[in-house]
């Protein structure tokens, strides 16, 4: 029985706080404009570069859904730096991987997390746009359909916009649009791969004894192959937490553990065969160079300080994990299952 609860001890404690974050992303989903973003982004000099890594931030898109945002705001005039920003910031965290952080791996992780994911984006960002040789031709604007501002989130109710009759009806109509796309659009890409990386990481929590990775830790090497191991192994960060908690509770150092969550969430096929469809080779080969060099080196900063300070995010993990009862943990997760499982979720609730 111990190790049955072991197991299933990383789903229980991820899931309340998982719930919380979808429910802030589909907030997030029915207010924030698309033309929003594209005023913030325009331009292509150092401050349209971060305003765009910071605003992909608490985005909830993963890499595929932030591309035809990103090619929606570049097509309509932003330059390639804050393009590139946008597109490593918005799935390398987001506001529900942000919250598991906090649960699995600690508070001070899950700053360095979004601390990592900022800078990665525009210093890759700045990078990128040094590769421009001519000033970008404004292209027409492509139609998103899974983009995380796309105004028409709301007609998934079937109350769209056109069809409101008052302010307090369209305000429910995108409330409820919100919802639909957090707890079903969104927790349908993402489900698989959390699900697999919830078991992988009961696994490791369960049968890993600590020392077993500790002589693979330490040092700029050990941090360089974690980042071309994370690169090519797409996947999202949500997904992404409870695999770096398992290896962290195994006996890897939190700076691997941040150069996978760094690394892994921000790349995939997809972006990379947009890029260089759309900026060429010589900016995908600065692209993937920078995120290799970026996020090594912030492994490496965050190891040497916690070495310093002598500071362990997983007592801080542990702490966290401690602020919620037991059957409130049970009830989510409960809650949770069902909404991932999607035809018992159309059966009870109708999405």
């Amino acid at each position: 029985m111990t190790r049955i609860a072991e197991f299933f001890s990383v789903a229980l404690s991820a899931a309340p706080w998982l719930l919380m974050g979808l429910l802030i992303a589909g907030l997030i989903k029915a207010y924030m404009p698309e033309q929003l973003l594209q005023r913030w982004m325009g331009g292509r000099g150092f401050g349209s570069i971060a305003r765009a890594a910071v605003i992909g931030v608490p985005l909830p898109l993963c890499s595929c859904g932030a591309i035809p945002t990103a090619l929606a705001l570049h097509r309509g005039g932003a330059g390639r730096g804050p393009t590139t920003a946008f597109l490593i910031g918005t799935p390398g965290v987001g506001v529900d991987s942000i919250l598991l952080t906090s649960v699995l791996l600690g508070p001070l992780m899950a700053f360095m997390r979004v601390l990592g994911a900022v800078v990665t984006a525009i210093a890759t960002g700045l990078m990128v746009s040094l590769t421009a040789t001519s000033a970008p031709v404004k292209l027409p604007v492509v139609k998103t359909t899974s983009g995380c501002c796309d105004s028409g989130c709301s007609t998934a109710t079937g109350r769209g916009h056109d069809h409101a009759s008052s302010s307090h009806d369209r305000v429910r109509g995108r409330l409820a649009g919100g919802l639909i796309y957090a707890f079903g659009d969104l927790l349908d890409d993402i489900s698989t791969w959390l699900i697999a990386g919830l078991l992988l990481a009961g696994v490791l929590v369960t049968l890993v004894p600590p020392e077993t990775l500790s002589g693979m830790s330490g040092g700029l090497l050990s941090l360089f192959v974690m980042a071309i191991i994370g690169i090519p192994l797409y996947i999202c960060a949500t997904a992404a937490t409870p695999v770096a908690a398992g290896l962290l509770l195994s006996g890897i150092t939190p700076g691997m553990a941040l150069v996978f969550l760094l690394a892994g969430p921000i790349t995939s096929l997809a972006t990379l065969g947009v890029l260089r469809r759309e900026f060429g080779n010589q900016a995908l080969l600065v692209y993937l160079s920078s995120i290799l060099v970026v996020t090594t080196l912030l492994g490496w900063l965050l190891d040497q300080t916690l070495q310093g300070l002598m500071l362990n995010p997983v007592t801080q993990a542990s702490q966290v994990q401690e602020l919620l009862p037991e059957w409130l943990e049970i009830s989510a997760l409960g809650v949770l299952l069902i909404l991932v499982i999607r035809p018992l979720r159309r059966r009870l609730l109708g999405f």
